[in-house]
């Protein structure tokens, strides 16, 4: 009977396979003229717009990703393996591929969705890539740092925390109050959502995510889900003071007006009160908002204010008029934010 390969052979076997570029550069010393060090949180959609932009400005980008979904192919491997869901964590792996025919290539095979009458139906391949190399080296950051090295991502991708997180938020509807838990439950929750919290309170956060933010130039926050891409992190405590303690600069990118989500058709300015109410003692130094997501720029730019930020307000949104940003304009503003003179 074949015998699984322990973690020395695993390392001797892997050791062969070609790396197209470093998944973790490096440290060296800051210096003028040097591109900015970026950590950006979010998951899922949103904070893929966020690196696809990034990338365009710099090629030291960390992202921190959320660790709580619950559905389809992250949620199942979540339930039949007890690991962190891998859905947000491969979408931003994606997200930082090469651009070279080696990275596009893997980038479609970790992005492979099977369609099937059998048990593989709706799993990522990249979703059960990752699980496996969790399960081979039993650390998940130096797993994620493997696929990386395999789509020479340009950057890093770690966890948010090191155990699967539970969502559950505070919903308010015809007049009465009502607990909502997990991620999917939440986001597709009728009312307004008032409050989120986080099952554990106190998750473990790898050490590499607080190193990274304590290093950091800046820091990029949203868009994408509020209340389960974005709040959770500003609710782990640990991760909270590192974000108040930072010396990096902090940048918060708005979403932009589209048919309703979990935010229950917020305004701008409900998003920045959520935020202020979830960390109070977090403040920011940019907020990038579309011109379309403005009802008062006046009261827009007394809102960033109370938060310490200046209002950067910047055409980001894709010119078809779907509610997606646009990843040059994206990049623009965040060139403009960082004050980088040049794009990749």
């Amino acid at each position: 009977m074949d015998r699984p390969f322990d973690r020395p052979t695993v390392r001797a076997l892997t050791g062969s396979i070609p790396v197209v570029s470093r998944a973790v550069p490096e440290p060296s010393p800051r210096h003028v003229g040097q591109r900015p060090a970026v950590v950006a949180f979010g998951g899922g959609h949103g904070l893929s717009a966020t690196l696809g932009a990034l990338r365009l400005v710099t090629d030291r980008i960390t992202a921190v990703v959320t660790v709580a979904d619950d559905g389809g192919s992250s949620g199942r491997l979540r339930t039949e393996f007890g690991a962190l869901p891998p859905g947000d964590l491969r979408m931003a792996l994606s997200a930082l591929c090469d651009d070279s025919e080696w990275g596009q290539t893997w980038r479609d095979v970790l992005q492979h969705r099977f369609a099937t009458e059998g048990p593989l139906d709706h799993h990522a391949l990249g979703n059960l890539l990752i699980v496996a190399l969790w399960e081979l080296l039993e650390d998940n950051v130096e797993g994620l740092d493997w696929v990386a090295r395999l789509l020479g991502a340009r950057g890093r991708v770690l966890p948010m925390a090191n155990v699967p997180l539970e969502i559950e938020a505070d919903v308010e509807s015809c007049g009465a109050s009502r607990v909502v838990r997990g991620q999917t439950h939440v986001a597709l929750s009728e009312g307004r959502i008032t409050e989120v919290r986080l099952s554990p309170p106190d998750p473990p956060v790898p050490p590499e995510v607080l190193t990274a933010v304590g290093e950091a130039d800046w820091v990029v926050l949203g868009p994408g889900s509020w209340f389960s891409s974005v709040m959770p992190h500003l609710v782990v405590p640990r991760l909270r003071q590192a974000l108040v303690a930072t010396r990096a600069r902090r940048c918060l990118t708005l979403n932009l007006p589209g048919p309703d989500d979990e935010s229950g058709g917020m305004s701008a300015i409900d998003h920045l009160a959520v935020l202020a109410h979830h960390a109070p003692d977090l403040r920011l130094d940019a907020v990038i908002v579309d011109p379309t997501a403005i009802d008062s720029l006046e009261r827009m730019r007394y809102a960033a204010g109370h938060l310490g930020a200046e209002l950067m307000v910047r055409d980001v949104r894709h010119s078809d008029g779907s509610a997606r940003h646009e990843r040059l304009r994206l990049a623009a503003a965040y060139s403009d934010v960082f004050d980088v003179d040049h794009l990749s």
